[in-house]
């Protein structure tokens, strides 16, 4: 298959263009700094620096992963308009690239676009499958748009499967990376009490999902991207610091976080329940169902 990605360079873009490579796929990588792309993925893979560029290929397939990360700066108001603009603008560029395709009947067969945990946002204890309603914040109405952008491309005749995905879990990289200096200093601990759930997807199990999602013909609209086994804050705190044979005994308390990150906070204090009941039911097995199992992969 010609697969087209967004955000390839990236944290899971990487690992999953190898894999796809690997497949027997040919890959296009969309990026907006393509000498630097080029350094890190495949030779196999074709870089360009415009989803227009990818016009003459005729995909097949698009997996859309671009979008400034969500926690890389406090939630000002201008900062929450760049992070839905750098997913929109993108997303409705590859719509618009399905549909000048579909003029000439060379509409891509299938759209893997990304969405996060955030969109049911604050669920307290309810165990939230994919049709669990939503708690309305910011996270929800960024993730709700970024879906509804993606879904466009649906009367295309192009299937969209949108993957929720909980943390990505690896060693050089996304929130494990951030956590793990201080806890091997041992000076780790819970946010706030510590009950709030924490969805978790090891970065393997992810670049499998989304090859089971671009392969699978008959799956479309929302999956739950995490591992079967969510924990609470206090637990994954426990289980990290007993990997890394380090105590964890200092907790951040809820003011300090909402004082420093302001709104952001909201992404340590609160959670969901989130299990992959659709991916389960169309039959994906996880490698890494459990953290302990996923931590000694990582760490060990």
């Amino acid at each position: 298959m010609r697969i087209l990605v967004t955000g390839g360079s990236g944290f899971v873009g990487r690992p999953l263009c190898r894999r796809l490579i690997e497949a027997g796929h040919e890959v296009w990588v969309v990026s907006r700094d393509p000498q630097a792309a080029r350094r890190v993925l495949p030779e196999e893979v074709r870089v360009i620096a415009r989803v227009a560029e990818a016009e003459a290929a005729r995909p097949e397939g698009m997996i859309n992963l671009a979008g400034e990360s969500i926690a890389g700066k406090r939630w000002s108001e201008a900062q929450k308009t760049r992070l839905v603009d750098s997913r929109l603008t993108i997303t409705r560029e590859l719509v618009a690239l399905c549909q000048r395709l579909a003029e000439h009947q060379a509409a891509p067969r299938v759209l893997v676009s990304g969405s996060a945990m955030g969109f049911y946002g604050d669920q307290g204890d309810v165990r939230v499958d994919e049709q669990t309603p939503p708690h309305d914040e910011f996270a929800h109405r960024l993730c709700r748009q970024w879906e509804d952008a993606a879904r466009e491309a649906e009367p295309l005749g192009v299937r969209v499967a949108l993957l929720r995905t909980g943390l990505v879990l690896d060693r050089d990289g996304g929130s494990l990376a951030k956590m793990l200096p201080p806890f091997r200093l041992g000076l780790g601990g819970r946010f706030g009490d510590g009950r709030q759930f924490m969805p978790w997807i090891h970065r393997l199990d992810l670049v499998r999902v989304i090859e089971f999602l671009l392969t699978r013909e008959e799956l479309s609209g929302p999956f739950n991207g995490s591992a079967p086994t969510p924990v609470r804050n206090a637990t994954f705190t426990r289980l990290l610091a007993r990997q890394l044979k380090r105590p964890a005994i200092f907790p951040a308390p809820a003011w300090v976080l909402r004082l420093a990150l302001g709104e952001m906070a909201d992404l340590l204090l609160t959670g969901a329940d989130m299990r992959p009941d659709r991916l389960e039911a169309a039959g994906f097995t996880f490698e890494y169902p459990t953290l302990d199992r996923a931590l000694a992969e990582i760490l060990g």
